[in-house]
């Protein structure tokens, strides 16, 4: 461990420089070494909430200044941070959990210190994201990182409709309160056949993880009250592959959409084209809307 130790402090960490830490996502231990040896180091800690940043930072023995930088303040905040890095400070970011910027207030303080000329130095760590991703599978080597869904359905639906036909598995983060409404309009928007994996509380005491079909997630949520307790990642597997001739067959959907719009409505030309081609009515609406769209700006 002193060797390891050693190496974290033989790192060159110059002054007037903004590091973005990452933190643990729940689990204490799993903070890195450099992340200690950083936080130790720097002369201010600028944290999305200084209190739980306090709370972690005491149980590692750590005590700094703390910079209140959340998704509120963030670009006045780093009109102060700046006039630090000026002085010649070490500056360190964390967010509540995890990597900073990813679904996280930083970026803006990322983009702000950069502008002005000075460094931004990543000490990679613990990631939602990527914890997630790991234990996926296959089905989820390429993806797309959405993080949450709009909250209202109207919204989240037009938001979820266009990626029906996205080859990527899809990534999200959700709020226990949201979370039987969101996988269901997933299976509604993407189709209940695709695979999901949901992620419950991740490195903590309860976590926990279900692999099954969007057309069965919700039953499984709702079976037991404690399935729907913590924070979510939900990967969703992407669309399948188009068969031989896919691009024949889209340029007939094409066609036959196009003269459908003329008469009726995004959504009865999606439900009309699919009863008569057998085609996925989630990939036909998505792809009307992009008719739609051209045709009006056309």
């Amino acid at each position: 461990m002193s060797d390891l130790l050693e190496l974290a402090q033989r790192q060159q960490y110059p002054g007037s420089a903004l590091y973005i830490v990452a933190t643990p996502i729940g689990n204490a231990a799993d903070i890195t070494l450099r992340a200690l040896h950083l936080l130790g180091l720097a002369d201010r800690i600028a944290a999305e909430d200084t209190r739980n940043t306090g709370q972690l930072l005491a149980r590692y023995g750590i005590s700094k200044p703390l910079v209140a930088v959340h998704v509120h303040n963030e670009r006045a905040a780093a009109e102060r941070i700046i006039e630090y890095l000026q002085a010649g400070e070490r500056i360190a970011y964390v967010s509540d959990a995890g990597t900073p910027g990813i679904s996280d207030p930083g970026a803006k303080l990322v983009d702000a210190v950069r502008t002005a000329g000075y460094p931004v130095i990543p000490l990679p760590g613990a990631s939602a994201v990527a914890t997630a991703l790991s234990v996926a599978g296959d089905w989820a080597a390429t993806f797309t990182f959405l993080g949450f869904a709009p909250t209202k359905a109207k919204q989240r639906a037009a938001f979820l409709q266009p990626l029906a036909a996205h080859p990527h598995a899809l990534v999200f983060y959700e709020a226990p309160h949201r979370i039987v409404e969101t996988v269901r309009a997933l299976g509604e928007a993407l189709g209940g056949e695709r695979r999901i994996l949901i992620a419950r509380e991740l490195t903590k005491l309860h976590e926990a993880l279900h692999c099954c079909t969007l057309a069965e997630g919700p039953t499984w949520l709702e079976e037991d009250a404690n399935r729907q307790r913590g924070e979510f990642v939900l990967v969703v597997e992407g669309a399948p592959a188009q068969p031989h001739g896919a691009n024949e067959d889209a340029a007939a959907h094409d066609g036959l959409l196009r003269l459908l719009l003329e008469e009726v409505t995004v959504s009865s030309a999606a439900r009309i084209a699919a009863s008569i081609t057998g085609a996925s009515r989630n990939a036909l609406y998505a792809r009307a809307l992009e008719i739609k769209k051209e045709q009006e700006e056309g």
